[in-house]
């Protein structure tokens, strides 16, 4: 896609993807945001773009997906003075919440690290690294979808054994 095919694209459908943004967030920043967001990604994906049948619907789609993520965003976000005691709450983390956090790292690295190889290679590129599927797919030379399978049950792993000896620290007993 060329500039000039890229303005056109542009000047022909960002009207119709404001509305559709400013439907769902009721935000006119917050809607030209997520347009503005939409169009960084398509002219990005530039080479791929030509796959698509319809970049008006792909797009459509993208600017959808982009606002309801920033609905969620906000959900998951506690507007401030809300709550009473926030005057009175320190922002830093108590001793025994650090303490809390380093032990449950501990507990996820040495998960990860007893997982098989493969298992702990895409955990390590999607979940720490935050790399794309495609950009996992080239470095290991996997399918995505096989990708997507390993790291599903990867991820199974690492919550079944944190689950466990979460389980065994408290003295339950796991029953299989």
């Amino acid at each position: 896609m060329t500039k000039t095919e890229f303005n056109n694209l542009v000047i022909t459908i960002g009207r119709k993807l404001y509305g559709n943004a400013y439907r769902i967030l009721r935000d006119k920043e917050g809607s030209e945001d997520a347009v503005q967001e939409v169009f960084v990604k398509l002219w990005k994906m530039n080479a791929k773009i030509d796959e698509y049948e319809s970049v008006e619907a792909l797009a459509v789609t993208m600017v959808r997906n982009y606002c309801i993520d920033q609905i969620r965003r906000q959900k998951f976000q506690e507007p401030a003075g809300n709550n009473s005691f926030s005057l009175y709450q320190d922002p830093q983390p108590s001793p025994l919440e650090k303490l809390e956090s380093s032990e449950m790292t501990a507990i996820m690295h040495s998960i990860i690290n007893g997982l098989p190889q493969i298992y702990r290679e895409i955990i390590q590129l999607r979940d720490i690294e935050e790399l794309s599927y495609e950009e996992i797919a080239d470095k290991t030379g996997q399918n995505i979808n096989t990708l997507r399978v390993n790291l599903s049950r990867a991820r199974k792993n690492v919550r079944d054994e944190f689950n466990k000896r979460n389980n065994e620290s408290r003295g339950n007993k796991t029953i299989a």
